[in-house]
């Protein structure tokens, strides 16, 4: 076990304390990892605690998937390495939370959702692959579907706009992309399902997925300004009616 100078410890809280104390080991390389930590007998002598308050510490690091455990006689609590995937999900739980809680305004989500995506547009014109393509035509086929529930087909969608960030090449916007899609866009779906029109939303990734194909940044930005506004406008008529039906109640 590498030599980490923990902090004495407050009778406040402390088992968050000895949780934010090795996650912040984590965050500055002090441990790295696949990193053993010390046993719970170890740790509750380190920080002078008992072991139950070593555990709850531990899972509380679990639960934000930084530790992991293992059994046997090579087992114990070892850093974990988040995926990427682990993290941007996290992140966008977190967003969701905040919109729920009207935290972020209509014109900020779709400032914020077109200015990113506008970038994303630019470079997946530059990089997207075979690969990518193929990807995007496999959603256009699935929200083609006449069956397709509202729920369905916006889960379609927001794998669609996924699939662009991917394709931008660029794992840090990709990274950033799905956290603002995961969680701005299917919210603003939802609302605004009722308003809008499939067909709408198809034809216009079918649009998105040519301008791609040709390699049109320009035309794919247009594209999809068209769309962000056309799901804000819906999302504004949702509002509306919802505003009207608390005013006749």
């Amino acid at each position: 076990m590498k030599s980490i100078d923990f902090e004495p410890v407050s009778q406040k809280s402390l088992s968050r304390q000895i949780a934010d104390q090795i996650r912040q080991a984590i965050i500055d390389g002090s441990l790295a990892a696949d990193d053993r930590l010390p046993t719970e007998d170890e740790l509750a002598a380190r920080f002078s605690v008992s072991r139950p308050t070593i555990r709850e510490a531990l899972k509380r690091l679990a639960a934000q998937n930084l530790v992991r455990s293992k059994r046997g006689p090579t087992g114990g609590t070892f850093v974990n390495r988040p995926s990427i995937s682990d993290l941007s999900d996290s992140l966008a739980g977190a967003t969701t939370l905040l919109m729920g809680l009207n935290a972020f305004s209509l014109e900020e989500i779709t400032q914020t959702r077109l200015e990113l995506e506008t970038i994303c547009c630019k470079l997946a014109s530059q990089n997207r692959s075979k690969e990518d393509l193929d990807a995007l035509l496999v959603e256009l086929k699935t929200q083609k579907d006449p069956s397709l529930t509202a729920e369905e087909f916006c889960a379609s969608d927001v794998n669609f706009h996924r699939l662009i960030a991917n394709a931008t090449g660029n794992r840090m916007l990709a990274f950033v992309m799905h956290t603002v899609i995961e969680a701005l866009q299917p919210v603003a779906n939802m609302v605004a399902h009722r308003y809008r029109e499939k067909a709408v939303i198809y034809n216009q990734h079918e649009r998105l997925f040519v301008a791609l194909s040709n390699q049109d940044a320009e035309l794919c930005v247009q594209i999809l300004s068209e769309q962000v506004h056309y799901l804000n406008e819906q999302h504004n008529a949702a509002q509306s009616d919802k505003q009207h039906d608390k005013q006749s109640c």
